[in-house]
Protein backbone atom coordinates (compact mmCIF):
# COMPACT_ATOMS: atom_id res chain seq x y z
CA UNK A 1 0.00 0.00 0.00
CA UNK A 2 1.14 3.54 -0.69
CA UNK A 3 0.18 5.00 2.72
CA UNK A 4 2.50 4.91 5.74
CA UNK A 5 -0.24 5.48 8.29
CA UNK A 6 -4.02 5.35 8.03
CA UNK A 7 -6.62 6.50 10.54
CA UNK A 8 -10.19 5.33 10.09
CA UNK A 9 -13.33 4.06 11.76
CA UNK A 10 -13.27 0.47 12.96
CA UNK A 11 -15.87 -1.85 11.45
CA UNK A 12 -16.08 -5.35 12.94
CA UNK A 13 -17.98 -8.51 12.12
CA UNK A 14 -17.16 -12.18 12.45
CA UNK A 15 -19.22 -12.73 9.29
CA UNK A 16 -17.27 -11.09 6.46
CA UNK A 17 -20.27 -11.29 4.15
CA UNK A 18 -22.19 -9.05 6.57
CA UNK A 19 -19.30 -6.66 7.20
CA UNK A 20 -18.78 -5.73 3.54
CA UNK A 21 -22.26 -4.23 3.37
CA UNK A 22 -21.24 -1.33 5.62
CA UNK A 23 -17.61 -0.73 4.64
CA UNK A 24 -16.14 2.31 2.90
CA UNK A 25 -12.66 3.50 1.92
CA UNK A 26 -12.26 5.40 5.21
CA UNK A 27 -12.87 2.35 7.40
CA UNK A 28 -10.58 -0.24 8.95
CA UNK A 29 -12.13 -3.68 8.53
CA UNK A 30 -11.62 -6.18 11.36
CA UNK A 31 -12.54 -9.76 10.52
CA UNK A 32 -12.28 -13.23 12.03
CA UNK A 33 -11.91 -15.32 8.90
CA UNK A 34 -9.62 -18.34 8.71
CA UNK A 35 -8.69 -19.02 5.06
CA UNK A 36 -10.22 -15.85 3.65
CA UNK A 37 -11.95 -17.09 0.48
CA UNK A 38 -12.23 -15.62 -3.00
CA UNK A 39 -15.85 -14.53 -2.66
CA UNK A 40 -15.05 -12.55 0.48
CA UNK A 41 -11.95 -11.11 -1.19
CA UNK A 42 -14.03 -9.93 -4.15
CA UNK A 43 -16.59 -8.33 -1.84
CA UNK A 44 -13.90 -6.57 0.23
CA UNK A 45 -12.29 -5.18 -2.91
CA UNK A 46 -15.63 -3.89 -4.16
CA UNK A 47 -16.25 -2.13 -0.82
CA UNK A 48 -13.24 0.14 -1.41
CA UNK A 49 -11.73 -0.55 2.03
CA UNK A 50 -7.95 -0.14 2.16
CA UNK A 51 -7.02 -2.13 5.28
CA UNK A 52 -8.22 -5.52 6.51
CA UNK A 53 -7.10 -6.76 9.93
CA UNK A 54 -7.73 -10.47 10.46
CA UNK A 55 -7.64 -12.00 13.95
CA UNK A 56 -7.37 -15.44 12.32
CA UNK A 57 -5.00 -16.90 9.72
CA UNK A 58 -5.91 -15.50 6.30
CA UNK A 59 -4.09 -18.44 4.72
CA UNK A 60 -3.69 -21.49 6.94
CA UNK A 61 -2.06 -23.73 4.35
CA UNK A 62 -4.84 -26.31 4.56
CA UNK A 63 -5.50 -25.98 0.83
CA UNK A 64 -4.47 -23.75 -2.09
CA UNK A 65 -6.40 -20.60 -1.22
CA UNK A 66 -6.10 -17.70 -3.72
CA UNK A 67 -8.33 -15.33 -1.69
CA UNK A 68 -5.62 -13.46 0.29
CA UNK A 69 -3.46 -13.06 -2.81
CA UNK A 70 -6.39 -11.57 -4.75
CA UNK A 71 -6.96 -9.12 -1.89
CA UNK A 72 -3.34 -7.98 -1.76
CA UNK A 73 -3.04 -7.73 -5.54
CA UNK A 74 -6.12 -5.52 -5.47
CA UNK A 75 -4.26 -2.97 -3.31
CA UNK A 76 -5.57 -3.83 0.16
CA UNK A 77 -3.17 -4.04 3.12
CA UNK A 78 -3.90 -7.39 4.76
CA UNK A 79 -2.65 -7.74 8.34
CA UNK A 80 -2.87 -10.99 10.30
CA UNK A 81 -2.98 -10.56 14.10
CA UNK A 82 -3.81 -14.18 14.84
CA UNK A 83 -5.31 -14.60 18.32
CA UNK A 84 -5.74 -10.91 19.16
CA UNK A 85 -8.80 -9.99 21.26
CA UNK A 86 -9.91 -7.13 19.01
CA UNK A 87 -13.57 -8.15 19.08
CA UNK A 88 -13.51 -7.58 22.85
CA UNK A 89 -11.22 -4.53 22.88
CA UNK A 90 -12.56 -2.49 19.94
CA UNK A 91 -15.97 -0.88 19.51
CA UNK A 92 -17.75 -0.35 16.21
CA UNK A 93 -17.05 3.06 14.74
CA UNK A 94 -14.19 4.18 17.01
CA UNK A 95 -11.14 5.81 15.44
CA UNK A 96 -8.09 3.59 15.07
CA UNK A 97 -4.76 4.02 13.33
CA UNK A 98 -2.86 1.47 11.26
CA UNK A 99 0.89 1.98 11.32
CA UNK A 100 2.93 -0.73 9.60
CA UNK A 101 1.55 -4.02 10.92
CA UNK A 102 0.23 -2.48 14.15
CA UNK A 103 -3.21 -1.27 15.16
CA UNK A 104 -3.29 1.73 17.54
CA UNK A 105 -5.84 3.66 19.61
CA UNK A 106 -4.67 7.10 20.75
CA UNK A 107 -1.05 6.01 20.40
CA UNK A 108 -1.54 2.75 22.34
CA UNK A 109 -0.83 -0.44 20.41
CA UNK A 110 -3.84 -2.77 20.50
CA UNK A 111 -2.34 -5.48 18.33
CA UNK A 112 0.79 -6.09 16.31
CA UNK A 113 0.84 -8.70 13.58
CA UNK A 114 2.35 -9.06 10.16
CA UNK A 115 1.53 -7.63 6.77
CA UNK A 116 0.95 -10.34 4.17
CA UNK A 117 3.02 -9.51 1.09
CA UNK A 118 2.26 -10.50 -2.49
CA UNK A 119 5.46 -12.50 -3.06
CA UNK A 120 5.01 -14.42 0.18
CA UNK A 121 1.44 -15.33 -0.74
CA UNK A 122 2.47 -16.37 -4.26
CA UNK A 123 5.13 -18.74 -2.88
CA UNK A 124 2.75 -20.20 -0.31
CA UNK A 125 0.06 -20.75 -2.94
CA UNK A 126 2.52 -22.54 -5.23
CA UNK A 127 3.62 -24.84 -2.37
CA UNK A 128 0.03 -25.61 -1.39
CA UNK A 129 -0.87 -26.49 -4.97
CA UNK A 130 2.00 -28.96 -4.92
CA UNK A 131 0.45 -30.66 -1.86
CA UNK A 132 -3.12 -30.66 -3.14
CA UNK A 133 -3.07 -34.48 -3.50
CA UNK A 134 -3.14 -34.83 0.30
CA UNK A 135 -6.22 -32.63 0.58
CA UNK A 136 -7.86 -34.49 -2.30
CA UNK A 137 -7.35 -37.89 -0.64
CA UNK A 138 -8.86 -36.73 2.67
CA UNK A 139 -11.71 -35.04 0.82
CA UNK A 140 -12.48 -38.20 -1.16
CA UNK A 141 -12.48 -40.35 1.99
CA UNK A 142 -14.97 -38.05 3.73
CA UNK A 143 -17.12 -37.95 0.61
CA UNK A 144 -17.35 -41.73 0.47
CA UNK A 145 -18.00 -42.00 4.22
CA UNK A 146 -21.11 -39.82 4.00
CA UNK A 147 -22.20 -40.88 0.53
CA UNK A 148 -24.22 -43.90 1.64
CA UNK A 149 -26.47 -41.95 3.98
CA UNK A 150 -26.78 -38.64 2.11
CA UNK A 151 -26.86 -40.33 -1.27
CA UNK A 152 -29.84 -42.48 -0.29
CA UNK A 153 -31.78 -39.50 1.03
CA UNK A 154 -31.20 -37.46 -2.13
CA UNK A 155 -31.70 -40.32 -4.56
CA UNK A 156 -35.11 -41.10 -3.04
CA UNK A 157 -36.18 -37.53 -3.63
CA UNK A 158 -37.12 -34.55 -1.47
CA UNK A 159 -40.63 -33.76 -0.31
CA UNK A 160 -40.99 -30.28 -1.78
CA UNK A 161 -44.12 -28.26 -0.91
CA UNK A 162 -46.53 -27.03 -3.57
CA UNK A 163 -45.46 -23.60 -4.78
CA UNK A 164 -47.05 -21.03 -7.06
CA UNK A 165 -44.09 -20.55 -9.38
CA UNK A 166 -44.43 -22.61 -12.57
CA UNK A 167 -41.35 -24.62 -13.52
CA UNK A 168 -42.57 -27.17 -16.02
CA UNK A 169 -41.25 -26.70 -19.56
CA UNK A 170 -39.31 -23.61 -18.48
CA UNK A 171 -35.62 -22.96 -17.90
CA UNK A 172 -34.40 -22.28 -14.36
CA UNK A 173 -31.51 -20.00 -13.39
CA UNK A 174 -29.98 -20.92 -10.00
CA UNK A 175 -27.90 -18.05 -8.55
CA UNK A 176 -25.55 -18.55 -5.61
CA UNK A 177 -23.06 -16.12 -4.10
CA UNK A 178 -20.02 -18.01 -5.37
CA UNK A 179 -16.76 -16.98 -7.05
CA UNK A 180 -17.38 -14.73 -10.05
CA UNK A 181 -21.16 -14.69 -9.61
CA UNK A 182 -21.49 -11.02 -10.60
CA UNK A 183 -19.50 -11.55 -13.77
CA UNK A 184 -21.58 -14.62 -14.62
CA UNK A 185 -24.81 -12.67 -14.08
CA UNK A 186 -23.67 -10.01 -16.53
CA UNK A 187 -22.82 -12.75 -18.99
CA UNK A 188 -26.30 -14.27 -18.93
CA UNK A 189 -28.26 -11.05 -19.41
CA UNK A 190 -29.11 -11.89 -23.06
CA UNK A 191 -30.14 -15.39 -21.97
CA UNK A 192 -32.47 -14.05 -19.26
CA UNK A 193 -33.97 -11.57 -21.72
CA UNK A 194 -34.64 -14.21 -24.39
CA UNK A 195 -35.65 -17.24 -22.31
CA UNK A 196 -37.16 -15.64 -19.18
CA UNK A 197 -36.13 -18.48 -16.84
CA UNK A 198 -37.41 -19.07 -13.32
CA UNK A 199 -34.99 -17.18 -11.05
CA UNK A 200 -33.97 -19.27 -8.02
CA UNK A 201 -31.68 -17.58 -5.50
CA UNK A 202 -29.57 -19.43 -2.94
CA UNK A 203 -29.34 -17.19 0.15
CA UNK A 204 -27.14 -14.19 -0.81
CA UNK A 205 -27.81 -14.88 -4.48
CA UNK A 206 -31.11 -13.05 -3.92
CA UNK A 207 -29.30 -9.75 -3.34
CA UNK A 208 -27.08 -10.43 -6.34
CA UNK A 209 -30.21 -10.74 -8.50
CA UNK A 210 -31.73 -7.56 -7.06
CA UNK A 211 -28.50 -5.63 -7.65
CA UNK A 212 -28.52 -6.83 -11.26
CA UNK A 213 -32.09 -5.55 -11.73
CA UNK A 214 -34.00 -8.84 -11.38
CA UNK A 215 -36.49 -10.11 -8.81
CA UNK A 216 -36.04 -13.70 -7.62
CA UNK A 217 -39.02 -16.01 -7.98
CA UNK A 218 -37.87 -18.43 -5.28
CA UNK A 219 -35.26 -18.11 -2.50
CA UNK A 220 -33.78 -21.26 -0.97
CA UNK A 221 -31.43 -21.44 2.01
CA UNK A 222 -30.70 -20.68 5.64
CA UNK A 223 -31.73 -17.04 5.09
CA UNK A 224 -28.62 -15.86 6.96
CA UNK A 225 -26.74 -14.01 4.24
CA UNK A 226 -29.36 -11.96 2.45
CA UNK A 227 -30.96 -8.61 3.18
CA UNK A 228 -34.40 -7.87 4.60
CA UNK A 229 -35.19 -6.26 1.25
CA UNK A 230 -34.56 -9.57 -0.51
CA UNK A 231 -36.70 -11.47 1.99
CA UNK A 232 -39.52 -8.99 1.42
CA UNK A 233 -39.13 -8.97 -2.37
CA UNK A 234 -42.18 -11.16 -2.91
CA UNK A 235 -40.22 -14.30 -3.74
CA UNK A 236 -41.43 -17.64 -2.42
CA UNK A 237 -39.22 -18.66 0.51
CA UNK A 238 -38.04 -22.23 1.08
CA UNK A 239 -36.15 -22.42 4.37
CA UNK A 240 -33.58 -25.21 4.45
CA UNK A 241 -34.23 -27.55 7.36
CA UNK A 242 -31.72 -30.19 8.46
CA UNK A 243 -31.96 -33.79 9.61
CA UNK A 244 -31.91 -32.82 13.29
CA UNK A 245 -35.05 -30.72 12.76
CA UNK A 246 -33.21 -27.39 12.96
CA UNK A 247 -34.16 -24.79 10.33
CA UNK A 248 -31.89 -21.75 10.90
CA UNK A 249 -33.84 -19.36 8.69
CA UNK A 250 -37.25 -20.04 10.21
CA UNK A 251 -36.86 -17.60 13.10
CA UNK A 252 -35.80 -14.73 10.85
CA UNK A 253 -38.68 -15.30 8.44
CA UNK A 254 -41.11 -15.28 11.36
CA UNK A 255 -39.67 -12.03 12.75
CA UNK A 256 -40.08 -10.32 9.38
CA UNK A 257 -43.60 -11.70 8.99
CA UNK A 258 -42.97 -13.16 5.55
CA UNK A 259 -44.58 -16.45 4.42
CA UNK A 260 -42.27 -19.43 4.01
CA UNK A 261 -42.10 -23.20 3.76
CA UNK A 262 -39.51 -25.49 5.35
CA UNK A 263 -37.76 -28.07 3.16
CA UNK A 264 -36.02 -30.73 5.23
CA UNK A 265 -33.13 -32.29 3.36
CA UNK A 266 -29.51 -33.23 3.68
CA UNK A 267 -26.76 -31.49 1.75
CA UNK A 268 -26.27 -27.79 1.10
CA UNK A 269 -28.78 -25.21 -0.03
CA UNK A 270 -27.37 -25.12 -3.56
CA UNK A 271 -28.23 -28.81 -3.92
CA UNK A 272 -31.78 -28.15 -2.73
CA UNK A 273 -32.20 -25.36 -5.29
CA UNK A 274 -30.98 -27.55 -8.15
CA UNK A 275 -33.20 -30.45 -7.08
CA UNK A 276 -36.20 -28.11 -6.76
CA UNK A 277 -35.86 -27.06 -10.40
CA UNK A 278 -35.35 -30.68 -11.45
CA UNK A 279 -38.26 -32.14 -9.47
CA UNK A 280 -40.65 -29.38 -10.56
CA UNK A 281 -40.03 -30.11 -14.24
CA UNK A 282 -37.58 -27.50 -15.57
CA UNK A 283 -36.26 -28.47 -19.00
CA UNK A 284 -32.87 -26.80 -18.41
CA UNK A 285 -30.99 -25.56 -15.33
CA UNK A 286 -28.35 -22.84 -15.63
CA UNK A 287 -26.05 -22.38 -12.62
CA UNK A 288 -24.49 -19.05 -11.63
CA UNK A 289 -21.87 -18.90 -8.86
CA UNK A 290 -22.45 -22.44 -7.63
CA UNK A 291 -19.66 -24.48 -6.01
CA UNK A 292 -18.41 -27.76 -7.33
CA UNK A 293 -14.63 -28.13 -7.50
CA UNK A 294 -12.35 -29.18 -4.65
CA UNK A 295 -10.95 -25.73 -3.87
CA UNK A 296 -14.38 -24.13 -3.66
CA UNK A 297 -15.60 -26.74 -1.18
CA UNK A 298 -12.50 -26.47 0.96
CA UNK A 299 -12.94 -22.68 0.94
CA UNK A 300 -16.32 -23.24 2.55
CA UNK A 301 -14.75 -25.58 5.10
CA UNK A 302 -16.59 -28.58 3.68
CA UNK A 303 -14.81 -31.88 4.28
CA UNK A 304 -16.77 -33.73 1.61
CA UNK A 305 -19.14 -33.25 -1.28
CA UNK A 306 -21.33 -36.34 -1.22
CA UNK A 307 -24.64 -34.46 -1.48
CA UNK A 308 -23.39 -32.31 -4.33
CA UNK A 309 -21.91 -35.34 -6.09
CA UNK A 310 -25.26 -37.15 -6.01
CA UNK A 311 -27.18 -34.00 -6.97
CA UNK A 312 -25.00 -33.40 -10.03
CA UNK A 313 -25.42 -37.04 -11.07
CA UNK A 314 -29.19 -36.71 -10.77
CA UNK A 315 -29.68 -33.42 -12.63
CA UNK A 316 -26.55 -33.55 -14.77
CA UNK A 317 -28.20 -34.03 -18.15
CA UNK A 318 -30.06 -30.70 -17.90
CA UNK A 319 -27.48 -28.71 -15.90
CA UNK A 320 -25.03 -26.28 -17.49
CA UNK A 321 -22.76 -23.60 -16.10
CA UNK A 322 -23.43 -19.93 -16.83
CA UNK A 323 -20.14 -19.61 -18.67
CA UNK A 324 -21.48 -21.79 -21.47
CA UNK A 325 -24.91 -20.24 -21.69
CA UNK A 326 -23.95 -17.41 -24.05
CA UNK A 327 -24.35 -19.93 -26.88
CA UNK A 328 -28.04 -20.22 -25.96
CA UNK A 329 -28.72 -16.48 -26.23
CA UNK A 330 -30.40 -15.18 -29.35
CA UNK A 331 -28.02 -14.16 -32.09
CA UNK A 332 -30.61 -12.10 -33.93
CA UNK A 333 -29.46 -8.59 -34.82
CA UNK A 334 -31.82 -5.81 -33.84
CA UNK A 335 -32.83 -2.94 -36.13
CA UNK A 336 -30.80 -0.30 -34.28
CA UNK A 337 -27.36 -1.70 -35.24
CA UNK A 338 -28.49 -1.86 -38.88
CA UNK A 339 -29.69 1.75 -38.82
CA UNK A 340 -26.45 2.91 -37.23
CA UNK A 341 -24.45 0.97 -39.81
CA UNK A 342 -26.43 2.54 -42.67
CA UNK A 343 -25.98 6.04 -41.23
CA UNK A 344 -22.26 5.43 -40.85
CA UNK A 345 -22.06 4.37 -44.51
CA UNK A 346 -23.97 7.45 -45.69
CA UNK A 347 -21.70 9.61 -43.57
CA UNK A 348 -18.62 8.10 -45.17
CA UNK A 349 -20.04 8.78 -48.66
CA UNK A 350 -20.85 12.38 -47.74
CA UNK A 351 -17.33 12.96 -46.47
CA UNK A 352 -15.85 11.43 -49.61
CA UNK A 353 -17.97 13.75 -51.79
CA UNK A 354 -16.98 16.85 -49.82
CA UNK A 355 -13.24 16.18 -49.99
CA UNK A 356 -13.15 15.06 -53.66
CA UNK A 357 -13.98 17.76 -56.28
CA UNK A 358 -13.98 15.19 -59.10
CA UNK A 359 -16.44 12.96 -57.25
CA UNK A 360 -18.60 15.97 -56.44
CA UNK A 361 -18.71 16.98 -60.12
CA UNK A 362 -19.61 13.39 -61.08
CA UNK A 363 -22.51 13.36 -58.61
CA UNK A 364 -23.75 16.73 -59.96
CA UNK A 365 -23.53 15.42 -63.54
CA UNK A 366 -25.52 12.28 -62.65
CA UNK A 367 -28.13 14.42 -60.93
CA UNK A 368 -28.53 16.65 -64.01
CA UNK A 369 -28.91 13.63 -66.32
CA UNK A 370 -31.56 12.15 -64.02
CA UNK A 371 -33.47 15.45 -64.07
CA UNK A 372 -33.36 15.48 -67.91
CA UNK A 373 -34.51 11.87 -68.11
CA UNK A 374 -37.36 12.46 -65.70
CA UNK A 375 -38.35 15.76 -67.34
CA UNK A 376 -37.82 17.78 -64.20
CA UNK A 377 -37.17 21.46 -65.03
Amino acid sequence: MSFVELTGHAKLDRQTKNLVKRLSADDIAIVDHTDLDRVSAEALLESGVRVVVNVAESQSGRFPNPGPLALVRGGIRLIDVDGADLFDDVHEGELLTVRGAGLYRNGTCLAAGRVLEERELERALAEQRGRVTEALEAFAENTMRYLREEGKLLAEGIDFPAIATRFRDRHALVVARGPGHKRDLRMVRPYIRDFKPVLIAVDGGADALLEAGYKPDVIVGDMDSLSDEALRSGAELLVHGYRDGHAPGEERAQKLGVPYEVVRATGISEDIALLLAYEKGSELIVAVGTHFNLIEFLERNRDGMSSTFVTRLKVGEILIDAKGVSRLASRQVGILPLVLFALAGLGAIAVAILVSPALRHLIEYIALRLRDLLGIG
